[in-house]
């Protein structure tokens, strides 16, 4: 008989099978449907999400400066004409209102836009998982979910502030370190920077994978995706600077270029993030850790039937006219 596996005799080795069956699972699971509908939900949402985290992180650190950090990222990753397309939104978004009614109805619209992405993300996360909220959850269910994903607003806000904080202390401290070492403070810089930013990465997906689906799983468990994910989306993030650098894919949309290459980036960054939903799903299975509903979801099992299979028999053809035209 073969030794169990189990969690404590996990092995580097092993990386590849799991690779192999997350990606058959992935394929499986059609990601790039799920990641559309993601993509679809962020562009509605980029309004909200934005003005949320820049007033957020703005009163400690000041609009303008968090604005403009933002934006200068999302130029990094996907271009100028898509972050200066994004100022004019948050530009209009911002707008002041007219009345208390305007306002009311203006928040109320950002609140909704803003956790719509991450309101679908859960339900992406559910479907890969195997998970689906029970029938007689009703409304309530439907208001748990949107304040959970309120709040993964405001933990981006929170990490974006944390990552603000750390990147000044660097800048410090390799200001100091370049009237030493000149040349080592620049890479010093740029190695910091890349490790704050992964870790700033590798917690939100860790949060996300632990309390936006409506399951239980063990933070070991978390961590392992979470990581995974972080590597595999900062090596995606600079892939898609080169590709969408390089080749410009959008340039035959003329004006509207700049909206489908924010929606080429979410989908290409979403199929990143189930695809880390899967390796932590199989990892789970494999290594005897789980995943289990919670206690108002069920586990469903995903079983495809074949009703009717097609023919090209041509007697089964006129057959069915034949019955047709006697109807």
């Amino acid at each position: 008989m073969s030794k169990e596996i189990t969690p404590d005799n996990f092995r580097f080795r092993h990386l590849p099978w799991l690779i192999m069956e997350s990606a058959k699972a992935w394929n499986r699971d059609d990601p790039w449907r799920l990641s559309a509908v993601v993509a679809y939900y962020a562009l509605l949402a980029i309004p909200g999400l934005m003005v949320i985290i820049i007033n957020l992180v703005g009163v400690v650190w000041g609009e303008d400066i968090v604005q403009d950090r933002v934006l200068s990222q999302i130029a990094v990753a996907i271009g100028e004409d898509a972050a200066t397309t994004i100022r004019d939104i948050l530009r209009q978004a911002q707008e002041e209102a007219q009345d208390i009614i305007s306002t009311i109805i203006g928040l109320g619209t950002l609140i909704f836009g803003a956790t719509g992405v991450f309101y679908h993300m859960q339900i992406s996360i559910n479907h890969i998982w195997e998970i689906k909220p029970a029938p007689d959850a009703g409304f309530k269910k439907i208001l748990i979910d949107r304040l959970l994903s309120f709040a993964f607003v405001l933990v981006i806000g929170f990490l974006l502030l944390i990552s603000f904080v750390i990147t000044t202390a660097i800048g410090f401290m390799v200001d100091y370190l370049r009237q030493i070492w000149p040349d080592f403070a620049v890479y010093l810089a740029i190695a910091l920077n890349e490790l704050v930013s992964l870790g700033v990465v590798t917690m939100l997906f860790a949060l996300m994978y632990r309390f936006l689906p409506d399951a239980k799983i063990r933070w070991r468990t978390v961590w392992v995706g979470a990581i995974i994910t972080a590597l595999l989306f900062t090596l995606g993030k600079f892939l898609m600077g080169l590709y969408f650098g390089q080749a410009n894919p959008v340039s035959m949309y003329g004006a509207a270029g700049s909206i489908v290459l924010i929606l080429l980036w979410v989908s290409y960054s979403s199929l990143i993030f189930f695809f880390g939903a899967e390796f932590t799903f199989v990892f789970a299975r494999r290594y005897g850790f789980g995943i289990h509903p919670k206690p108002h979801a069920w586990r469903v099992k995903k079983k495809e039937e074949v009703v009717e299979r097609g023919s090209q028999s041509k007697k089964e053809g006129e057959a069915d006219n034949k019955g047709s035209n006697i109807m």
